[in-house]
């Protein structure tokens, strides 16, 4: 009698008290169980071992009166306007609970009708937004595209700082790749979106930038970072794509070096061989970089990025990030591009790289089993 999950919906268990309803989704067979109650609060590891240590936020649970099975769960739960990926309200648990309890003789008009009187408006349940952490999605493909740069009831970063990081980016790389309370490392911190959210997401967080813009963030030459030797979890950086943004005037600035000289390259090698040196083995960093076109020339800044990061890393992925509310997404931008045959920037890349564990003695074959699929014969007349 123990939910558990992994470290992406940690948020969820930490929101579960004790005494909280809960119900069971089994997701390939779409079939829903209930209902339970916690019989504790959500937290992390009360049986260690339980699912090898693969699942360890967890949650103990005890039967709520008879555990009734609904099929074709995705079905009610969308007539009933709820998503598994959020915490239910008040009301909205009442409502799932008494369908549960009595799939045969559920009155949905009478149900709706309360819950609409009790929430003083005409709205309908499935328009009604319930999820009430205002946390971004984690994504599952290689293309990230973001409304706007930050999320939830608190500015993560200065939006109106120049070349300011999606925080939802950050967000999914601290989920994924950190636990609670591991440290989070930012070396171009620039207005402080790191730290903000890793404040929200428990983990720590040292920032830094030649010229801060945020009293969160510390000064410092990101080619000399001021810590230990594998002392860090996760580092991020979002550094600048070659001399286009005016970040501030410190004369050591690599935002002054121009992405067609070798010495941009050069500079944020160093950076690199610092993120190699303070990150612990098979951990993360993560880099956000964009290529550029200017004045009829094209510079591959990502690709050369990725070649030095190479030097060191091993790559998880490459992410592509959907370019936004940049100064280019204009009409006139989009007639000049048609005008004088060149290309907007449109997106930006994420290289996902890992510091390498040391190796075993013994390296086992690398075995892939594909399912492979034939092609259909075709017929011809």
């Amino acid at each position: 009698m123990l939910f558990s999950t992994n470290k992406v919906y940690e948020d969820k268990i930490f929101a579960v008290k004790k005494g909280d309803i809960l119900f069971l989704l089994n997701l390939d067979s779409n079939t829903l169980y209930g209902t339970f109650r916690a019989k504790s609060d959500g937290r992390k590891n009360i049986v260690p071992e339980a699912w090898g240590g693969g699942y360890p936020f967890q949650v103990e649970v005890e039967k709520n009166g008879e555990i009734n099975t609904i099929t074709n769960a995705a079905t009610i739960l969308s007539k009933l306007g709820i998503s598994w990926k959020i915490v239910l309200d008040e009301d909205k648990t009442k409502l799932l609970t008494t369908y549960v309890m009595n799939p045969n003789r559920f009155a949905w008009g009478d149900l709706i009708h309360e819950i609409r009187g009790r929430k003083g408006n005409g709205k309908t349940l499935a328009s009604e937004k319930y999820d009430v952490y205002e946390k971004p999605k984690l994504e599952s493909t290689t293309l990230w595209d973001y409304p706007r740069q930050s999320y939830g009831k608190t500015p993560k970063g200065n939006n109106k700082y120049a070349g300011v990081t999606p925080a939802f980016i950050i967000y999914n790389l601290v989920k994924r790749y950190t636990e609670p309370n591991d440290l989070v490392v930012d070396p171009m911190a620039g207005s402080g979106t790191t730290v903000d959210v890793c404040r929200e997401e428990g983990r720590r967080c040292i920032a830094y930038d030649i010229v801060p813009a945020s009293p969160n963030v510390v000064s410092n030459d990101a080619r000399k970072i001021p810590l230990d030797d594998k002392s860090v979890d996760l580092v991020f950086i979002d550094s600048p794509y070659g001399d286009n943004i005016a970040y501030n005037t410190h004369e050591k600035n690599i935002g002054w070096i121009s992405a067609e000289a070798d010495e941009f390259y050069q500079d944020l090698e160093k950076v690199m061989s610092e993120c190699y040196r303070i990150l612990k083995p098979g951990k993360v960093l993560g880099w956000l970089i964009g290529d550029q076109w200017v004045k009829k020339k094209f510079t591959p800044v990502g690709f050369n990025i990725y070649q030095g990061l190479c030097k060191n890393f091993e790559t998880l992925d490459i992410i592509c990030v959907v370019r936004r509310s940049q100064t280019s997404n204009t009409g006139i931008w989009y007639n000049r591009a048609l005008r004088f045959n060149f290309y907007l920037r449109g997106f930006k890349y994420l290289f996902i790289m890992k510091k390498p564990e040391p190796k075993l003695k013994v390296q086992r074959k690398r075995i892939v089993r594909w399912s492979k699929y034939s092609r259909s014969k075709t017929m011809v007349t």
